[in-house]
């Protein structure tokens, strides 16, 4: 199915808007046009084709280190399915899943103080995130909710704050840094990748936890997935350098709700560095898309398997 010129204008009017929104700290995005017609629709086309197979909901994996873009790049696509192939679309991150920080205290207790801090495998809820991918695929479909976490307070947003989807939507985005990555061999534990691993982890009970979680519980729920697109950054170096940008935006949208300073986002990212090395060098693999991102946080090329 091809877009239609009258289509296409609704797209790239709403596609512009968009991104004038997302302009903050005056920071430009480039080649507006050619990105959408390079990259973007393509993708579009893609979800599409997938979706007309069976007319069954299809669940998008949108995957990618801290600051690649993936949230940007979820509502660019909501914007095309919607306007270009009349698909209703619902996205939500595996951020939002994470453990509550009650939870995630008592498991920094009992297997590793490492796990007070979210982001690793092993500081989502699992059965809660399973539960809600599996009934957004059901043919029968019933109201859901989906969690919302509040990343100012550390915590689970309330309740009233979540998300309700009322209507069975045609594709779910289900984007986040670690979403579709697959578990490391043992001998790949072994030397610590960081500062953090060589003072915490010293007996890699961390690590070896991560991988486990990843094994047995994360890989049943990243198996529901039916295609993913894999933004791959240029190095890890980069996730820290944008993810020093994504604080400063938050700086100036939170409202006064805390944020991290430079030195607390490196000591942060420090968690999420061996996962993110691993699936750079890994998850182009089993990825139906593969977006390479230039050191400038444009998009470079893209690949489909």
């Amino acid at each position: 199915m091809t877009i239609s010129s009258s289509n296409y204008l609704k797209i790239k009017d709403k596609y512009l808007k968009f991104l004038k929104s997302q302009e903050i700290m005056s920071e430009p995005f480039r080649d507006k046009l050619d990105q959408l017609n390079k990259f973007y629709l393509p993708i579009g086309k893609m979800i599409n084709d997938e979706y007309l197979k069976n007319k069954k909901t299809k669940i998008i994996g949108l995957t990618g280190g801290q600051g690649s873009g993936k949230s940007t790049i979820s509502n660019i696509l909501k914007i095309i399915l919607k306007e270009g192939f009349n698909l209703d679309t619902a996205i939500f991150s595996i951020d939002d899943f994470y453990k509550t920080l009650k939870e995630r205290k008592l498991m920094s207790k009992k297997i590793s103080p490492l796990f007070l801090t979210r982001g690793v495998p092993g500081t989502h809820d699992t059965r809660m995130l399973h539960s809600c991918i599996k009934n957004l695929k059901k043919s029968k479909f019933n109201k859901i909710m989906i969690p919302k976490f509040d990343k100012s307070i550390d915590d689970r947003s309330s309740k009233n704050k979540w998300i309700k989807v009322n209507k069975k939507p045609h594709v779910v985005i289900f984007e986040g840094w670690c979403v579709g990555v697959t578990p490391q061999k043992k001998k790949d534990l072994i030397v610590p990748i960081n500062k953090l691993e060589k003072e915490k982890d010293k007996k890699r009970i961390w690590r070896l936890r991560v991988n486990k979680e990843l094994i047995y519980k994360y890989q049943k729920i990243f198996n529901l997935i039916d295609k993913l697109i894999f933004l791959k950054v240029p190095s890890f170096k980069y996730v820290f350098k944008w993810r020093l940008l994504q604080e400063k935006k938050l700086r100036i949208t939170s409202k006064g709700k805390k944020t991290m300073t430079d030195k607390e986002i490196e000591n942060f990212i420090m968690f999420y560095e061996r996962l993110t090395k691993h699936m750079l060098k890994n998850l182009y693999r089993k990825s139906k898309a593969v977006i390479n991102i230039d050191k400038k946080h444009r998009l470079k090329s893209i690949k489909f398997n």
